[in-house]
């Protein structure tokens, strides 16, 4: 008999497959010619944890700008905010720096899942006495407004009595499907996400740690740009459209025809914008932090020449080796940026675009 997480997953329609084209096409390009310097990319990730703390603490209620957050994480007291505020992003920053860090040796599974929310919560004392376990009491998915009130329910989650089981089922297939890839990743992480909420198996902090366990899995999948570019601001600037996409395919679940066709549209759109922005680092705007001195050299050379140039042309005006003029030339094409015209002696090269 057909597991009810896979029978979500055999009618998709071809938006969803399209789109998931798009996202493999684009983590390729980033693989293939995002050699970025360890500085540069310090200061992407950086950024991406405060962007990605301030957006997913304020889809939750939470109203710390990105500013207000860069300032707590340099030590600079804020005190116009609660408490529960600043803790809350305190605890969001540095799980997510951790799950950036050491993703690729954190194993998925409920324990990690409980010690997630432990760490999430570790400095909200509201929450002390449920850190890192699942819920006793039932709880509801509210719709919270810019001012962090609540405007209304979302859906009913699944009772207290029922969470362990319903998660012990979760996490079964979820590690089954992944290891022996019964579905395309991105089907199966989007999958456990929709489930996971719906379960809600946390008194509080499942929204954020939805998004934490996203970064991990993703990376673990291999779309290894998710620290550079913020899946969490996405969400946040399109906040209705999530609160709907959830809406739309948990109602369903109950049904004799589950859909999740409406969030993973959602969550591929995301992930889709996601990409296309990590991609937008390599634009000939960004291009010069990429490169190299050599390659910066061969770069701005060809940019001033309208015409196309050969190798030996590159390594007489520029006074370059012709073999690491061919590896420039290599790591520009690979950027996207130039491309090769010929073959053999005759083989030329121009900028794109």
């Amino acid at each position: 008999m057909t597991h009810p997480m896979d029978q979500r997953l055999e009618r998709l329609s071809g938006s969803v497959w399209a789109k998931i084209a798009q996202i493999d096409e684009l983590k390729g390009r980033w693989i293939g010619g995002a050699q970025l310097s360890p500085q540069v990319l310090g200061r992407l990730k950086r950024s991406v944890l405060v962007t990605s703390t301030g957006a997913s603490t304020r889809i939750e209620g939470a109203r710390l700008s990105d500013e207000d957050i860069e300032k707590l994480m340099r030590g600079i007291s804020i005190q116009q905010f609660t408490d529960r505020d600043k803790q809350e992003v305190q605890g969001y920053f540095e799980l997510l720096n951790n799950v950036f860090d050491s993703w690729r040796s954190l194993h998925f599974s409920e324990s990690l899942i409980k010690h997630f929310h432990k760490e999430l919560l570790k400095y909200v004392e509201k929450d002390k006495l449920h850190r890192g376990d699942y819920k006793h009491s039932e709880n509801k998915v509210m719709m919270v407004d810019a001012a962090g009130q609540s405007v209304g329910v979302l859906f009913d989650t699944t009772p207290a009595w029922l969470t362990n089981k319903e998660m012990q089922e979760l996490m079964e297939w979820a590690i089954d499907a992944l290891k022996n890839q019964n579905h395309h990743p991105l089907l199966v992480i989007g999958n456990f996400l929709v489930q996971f909420l719906q379960i809600h198996p946390f008194q509080d902090g499942n929204g954020r740690l939805s998004r934490v366990l996203t970064n991990m899995l993703m990376l673990q999948a291999g779309y290894v740009f998710m620290p550079y570019v913020s899946h969490e601001k996405i969400i946040e600037d399109n906040k209705p459209e999530y609160y709907l996409a959830l809406r739309q395919s948990q109602k369903t679940f109950k049904t004799d025809e589950p859909t999740i066709v409406p969030w993973l549209d959602f969550y591929l759109d995301v992930t889709l914008k996601q990409a296309n922005e990590a991609i937008a680092l390599l634009s000939a705007e960004n291009i010069e932090k990429l490169l190299s001195p050599a390659q910066l050299k061969v770069w701005k050379y060809m940019q001033s020449r309208s015409e196309e140039v050969t190798p030996k042309e590159l390594s007489d005006m520029l006074g370059i080796p012709r073999s690491t003029i061919s590896q420039v030339l290599n790591r520009l094409m690979d950027l996207k940026r130039v491309e090769r015209l010929g073959l053999g002696r005759g083989t030329r090269y121009k900028v794109i675009g």
